[in-house]
């Protein structure tokens, strides 16, 4: 995410031609957006993606599931 947005500000600048970013090539400007689809294509292959969702889920029960026994009075037996 971090790439996406460094690339649009770059791109920003190149267009509208602000500062020193004016003056450098687009392969330069461009190159943190093709950093992004490197870095998706990457997680999407390696499950990456999938793994960080079902773990969020995971988590979600959790605190689901303990809120539940929170309102009905179970304790945890240890």
């Amino acid at each position: 995410m971090y790439l996406l947005g460094l690339g649009s500000v770059l791109l920003a600048l190149k267009w509208w031609e602000i500062g020193p970013v004016a003056t450098w090539s687009w392969w330069w400007v461009l190159s943190p957006l093709a950093g992004a689809v490197a870095w998706w294509a990457w997680a999407d292959w390696s499950g990456y993606t999938k793994r960080k969702a079902m773990q969020r889920d995971d988590e979600r029960k959790a605190a689901r599931i303990q809120r539940q026994r929170e309102s009905l009075g179970v304790k945890l037996r240890r």
